[in-house]
């Protein structure tokens, strides 16, 4: 009966881990979701910021350095 009782004991404690991994993979999926979500509305802000810049897409920055002060 021993072997019997160590057999279900195993399986218990797998059924245990089982349980605690649909668990942590269901949080896990929801932080993927949320992140998505978040990086979906970043990049729509990131476009819109495009959107408002001077010379949209120019790519010609320029440097706080570049700008003569207003003194000369």
């Amino acid at each position: 009966m021993q072997a019997h009782d160590a057999i279900d004991h195993r399986l218990t404690e797998l059924e245990i881990k089982s349980s605690f991994n649909e668990d942590l993979l269901e949080q896990l999926n929801e932080v993927v979701i949320r992140q998505q979500r978040q990086i979906d509305a970043l990049l729509r802000e990131v476009s819109q910021l495009r959107l408002q810049l001077p010379d949209a897409g120019s790519g010609a920055f320029s440097r706080a350095g570049d700008d003569l002060p207003p003194h000369y």
